[in-house]
């Protein structure tokens, strides 16, 4: 094997052992390797040059016994997340990365070669490079109780390079492995359970977890006696495949439009599975997986990862954890849906008292109902017991009198975005809690501190900016008023993290992140078709870099009032870059909620009426020339913030997009992005990241 474990100086190695086992009804030795990277038991198993090294040496003890069958299992709780990716920055040569490529397939391959029968009893997480070893023994059982299990390759940029595509579409089918592989990584991530895993044929058997690795070494016995069959599907390498290849490259092209060259590589890798011909597709996915990992996409997608493992769990500048004060009742003001999505989630998270307040009673009961009836759907999808319906509806009540807030702990409002409202709602609720007791906005874009500068206690008042919708997007933007203290912004970033957001401490100005550069990116392009860019160039401008969606569809999903409202603050904090589009304005006052309609024949056209209203000037732009004038707008929005203090640094900046707009990992955010086209230097002078982080090393 290469020697090339000097560039993973920091891998935490993960080590097999290998042990001869006496199993009653087994005609020989049972070989149970284990994987375990014992002296560190907070971070899960994976595999680096020297992780592979020690598999590799397992194996070859394993070999020279000539036992009865092999068996691969892990840890408690962890059965392998896949490969080591903390040196991949450091690869810079391509054979290198070919090496790397080439020793997984070496050495996972001898699993899949062997006359022996060989089992992965999967304890627990498998994903990425963990689940390729599992899939290269001939037979898996699962524990019941295991964590998640995917192939998340391609949210980062990358694909399953040890065999995942070549493998999966062979035992389960090319649709459903499209599913696993493609879909599902590219839907934020999305991972099975192993209920789910055995329904789609990954696993053969589901064990209780209690005694899951007694139980899988009794269906071994079974399996190599030949008295428990195991069944595969047929699989159709005809029609069926073509339609699922088909099926795949819509959804990259979807989702990335091209930006991210590994993940349209993975459409054509399960599409050379069809052959089942080992040689030339692990041929395949090393040369692929060399390539990817000397690409400055996969280097962002990692850059991101790791904001997203390691910054995201230590938010830079949040006070110490000492200090936060016990939440043991919550209060929301406001009954829509906004509001009702924060007390369900406040109330499943908590798991304390939450009660409600609203103008009226009728919505309040309409409020209480929606989160009732949000309950009822968790239990009707298996997440909660009746038991658990019953407890979590129990502590979720509506008063119309904001003394039902006296013995609340954190008070938090979720009204209509105006300043004088939120302000009278404040005073009003300061009368009757206690001057301990946290106050919170979910606002998106007003100041925290004129918010807090007629109360008795300003103190208390903080920042708590969700985004929609609340139970999917991990962002928490907490917001730092002038006079916030230490105590209330540490009980909002503790109560933050029971919630389980990626809390992001924010300085108090117009919009805070997200908002503030949507906006800006926004007002460019509207700015763009204000002066005679036809809307099918403008929407169009920024596709390659591979984001969630256009620009006019996210206008559509935000909300064309909401997004005015934004502009309207941001134009008066900062008039000379974010102009009022008199268009957009129309445009919300007719009641229009999209651009885009679609004809007879299912085109997508522009609406229309709106084509009508939307008065356009006759110095139309290219769409480079419109993509350029976003990116520089958005160097120079970030530039201007980081010297404002928004935020500690750059990578929060990334953070912040990433979780809160749904930005690909592959673009590392947006600084790395702007550093490598050379944006950053142009427009502002200096890049926002050190050399070679999120690219190639110098």
């Amino acid at each position: 094997m290469t020697d090339f474990a000097a560039l993973f100086p920091d891998e935490v190695v993960t080590k097999a052992y290998t042990r001869l086992v006496d199993v009653p009804g087994l005609t020989g030795k049972l070989a149970l390797i284990t994987i375990d990277n014992g002296h560190d038991h907070t971070r899960p198993s994976t595999f680096g040059p020297a992780g592979l090294t020690s598999l590799n040496s397992a194996l070859d003890e394993a070999f020279a016994a000539e036992p009865a069958a092999i068996a691969v299992t892990g840890k408690p709780f962890v059965f392998a997340v896949g490969a080591d990716l903390s040196g991949v920055g450091q690869v810079g040569e391509r054979e290198h990365a070919e090496a790397i490529a080439q020793t997984g397939h070496d050495v996972f391959r001898r699993l899949t070669e062997t006359t022996i029968p060989t089992f992965a009893f999967v304890n627990g997480a498998a994903l990425g490079g963990g689940l390729e070893l599992a899939l290269s023994c001939h037979y898996r059982t699962v524990a019941s109780n295991a964590g998640s299990i995917a192939f998340p390759e391609c949210y980062l940029g990358l694909f399953p390079g040890w065999g995942g595509t070549q493998l999966l579409p062979n035992l389960i089918g090319p649709d459903a492995a499209v599913s696993v592989i493609i879909e599902n990584s590219l839907a934020q991530n999305r991972m099975l359970n192993p209920k789910k895993g055995l329904q789609l044929g990954i696993f053969d058997e589901l064990l209780e977890g209690a005694d899951f690795l007694e139980e899988s070494v009794r269906w071994m016995v079974r399996v190599v006696n030949g008295e428990q069959a195991v069944q595969r599907p047929e699989i159709d390498r005809g029609k069926g495949w073509d339609d699922a290849v088909a099926r795949a490259a819509e959804i990259v092209e979807s989702k990335t439009h091209g930006a991210s060259p590994a993940v349209t590589k993975t459409v054509e890798l399960i599409d050379m599975a069809r052959n089942n011909d080992l040689d030339a597709g692990y041929a395949a996915e090393t040369q692929a997986l060399a390539d990817a990992l000397m690409s400055d996409e996969l280097r962002a997608g990692l850059y991101s990862f790791d904001l997203t493992q390691k910054r995201a769990k230590k938010p830079a500048g949040a006070p110490d954890k000492s200090l936060a004060r016990p939440v043991s009742k919550v209060g929301v003001i406001g009954a829509g849906l906004m509001a009702g999505q924060l007390a369900l989630l406040f109330v499943r998270r908590l798991e304390v008292p939450v009660v409600i307040t609203d103008i009226d009673q009728e919505r309040i009961d309409k409020g209480v109902g929606y989160i009732h009836g949000e309950i009822d759907k968790l239990a009707d999808k298996g997440r909660l017991s009746p038991d658990g319906v019953n407890k979590l509806k129990a502590l979720v009540t509506g008063e119309l009198d904001k003394k039902a807030f006296a013995d609340a702990d954190f008070v938090i409002e979720a009204v209509f975005e105006k300043m004088s409202l939120k302000q009278q709602i404040f005073a009003e609720v300061e009368e009757h809690v206690s001057p301990e007791a946290i106050l919170a906005t979910n606002t998106s874009s007003l100041s925290i501190t004129e918010m807090a500068s007629e109360l008795k206690n300003p103190e208390r008042v903080v920042g708590f900016h969700f985004f929609n919708p609340v139970a999917v997007l991990p962002l928490l933007e907490i917001v730092r008023g002038a006079k916030t203290d230490d105590a209330a912004l540490a009980t909002a970033f503790q109560v933050g993290k029971q919630l389980k957001k990626s809390c992001v401490l924010v300085k108090d100005a117009p919009a805070f992140v997200v908002n503030r550069l949507l906006t800006r990116f926004m007002g460019e392009v509207i700015a763009s078709v204000d002066e005679g860019t036809p809307f099918e160039v403008a929407d169009n401008a920024l596709q390659p870099l591979g984001l969630p969606m256009s620009p006019m569809v996210l206008l559509q999903l935000v909300g064309p009032a909401v997004a005015q409202h934004v502009n309207g603050t941001m134009h008066e904090a900062y008039p000379d870059r974010f102009g009022l589009s008199e268009n957009l304005q129309k445009f919300v006052d007719a009641g229009k909620t999209a651009v885009w309609t679609f004809d007879e024949s299912g085109n997508q056209i522009v609406d229309p009426e709106v084509a009508e209203m939307w008065k356009q000037g006759d110095e139309p732009s290219t769409t480079e020339e419109v993509r350029e004038r976003a990116l520089n707008a958005l160097a120079e929005e970030i530039r201007i913030m980081l010297d404002e203090g928004v935020v500690a640094e750059a990578q929060d900046i990334d953070l912040c997009m990433l979780l809160g707009a749904g930005w690909p990992f592959w673009l590392g955010g947006i600084t790395p992005y702007l550093d490598r086209a050379g944006v950053s230097e142009k427009v502002t002078g200096k890049r926002f990241l050190d050399k070679g982080v999120a690219s190639l090393p110098a």
